[in-house]
């Protein structure tokens, strides 16, 4: 009888300690689901805020800035963009227009918020700032809905010039970006150089179609092939830079200015891109200067970059 005591008084000790213990544990899931759902609200939050910045245009009083939103049949989808320009003009005057393209992470408002951009507007200027997501402003190579290019070249430039006072024709369009931006500029007016008479890149990252495999960047490395495809594709080959500065025919080229700050990861790459731009005998000008990748080095190339478009709006190629 004595040993049946024990063993009951064990078996319940026991059977206490798994009540317990399941106990506990229920109680520590549900404090790590509860964590767990608490860090996943706070993250949407943070997208929100992310996807939805404060709204501060800096505008000056003689331009006007309105935002549209119109639908591209390249990307199937209705797109925003943002305009800047003159408050006052003349009744049937046309306008060059010069399109901002943003970098990686922004959106179409940065060119304003972040610059001083909006001045030169005052120079008789439309200033076009579209929408390019992370695009690098090109046609997917893994995405058909994500025709980035066509919706430039095609529906954004036939929206802006059907809605404002827009001059139309090559000689009255330049194309300008800074970062990724700039890498469109580059690569959009190259591969349509009918299209643009000028091309303004500061800080281009201009290298990005050539850049090898790092397992430290694995997913950039995913997110730029799902742009631009396979390692040696022909849509990679189509969009690299460095190849078409070799390919496209100098006379016929816009006119390029290139800049990139001395303290940049992405100056080497530019150094390069700016001598196969002397090899082949484009018509540019290259100005590194100090600074690094950020809009106070941009914001003070700006009056450098409206200059040098200023005096080849309404060039001609040579025929």
């Amino acid at each position: 009888m004595q040993g049946w005591r024990n063993h009951s008084g064990t078996s319940s000790a026991f059977a206490l300690g798994v009540v317990l213990t399941f106990s506990t544990v229920k109680n520590i899931l549900s404090l790590r689901f509860l964590a767990l759902l608490c860090a996943l609200l706070f993250a949407s939050c943070n997208r929100k805020q992310a996807k939805t910045p404060p709204d501060h245009p800096r505008l000056t009083p003689k331009v006007v800035m309105h935002d549209v939103t119109f639908h591209s049949l390249a990307l199937k989808r209705d797109m925003p963009y943002r305009v800047v320009l003159p408050a006052n003009i003349v009744p049937g005057q046309k306008l060059p227009v010069a399109y901002l393209l943003h970098g990686g992470g922004g959106g179409l408002r940065d060119w304003t918020n972040d610059s001083d951009v909006a001045g030169f507007a005052e120079q008789e200027l439309i200033l076009v700032m579209p929408e390019g997501n992370s695009s690098y402003y090109a046609n997917s190579a893994e995405r058909p809905e994500d025709r980035y290019e066509d919706y430039i070249v095609k529906d954004l430039i036939e929206d802006v010039e059907g809605r404002f006072p827009a001059a139309v024709g090559r000689s009255n369009r330049a194309v300008i970006g800074i970062s990724m931006g700039g890498f469109g500029a580059i690569n959009l007016s190259l591969r349509h150089p009918d299209l643009f008479v000028f091309a303004g890149a500061l800080s281009p990252a201009i290298d990005v179609p050539s850049r090898p495999f790092s397992i430290k960047r694995i997913g950039q490395w995913r997110e730029h092939s799902s742009i631009f495809g396979a390692w040696g594709s022909k849509n990679r080959h189509d969009n690299d830079p460095y190849v078409l500065v070799r390919n496209v025919d100098a006379t016929q080229a816009p006119y390029i200015f290139l800049t990139c700050g001395e303290q940049e990861g992405l100056l080497p790459a530019n150094r390069k891109f700016a001598k196969l731009l002397d090899q082949y005998h484009f018509r540019h000008e290259y100005v590194p200067g100090p600074g690094g990748h950020d809009w106070n080095q941009w914001n003070q190339r700006l009056p450098s970059v409206f200059r040098s478009l200023s005096a080849n709006l309404g060039a001609k190629s040579e025929l």
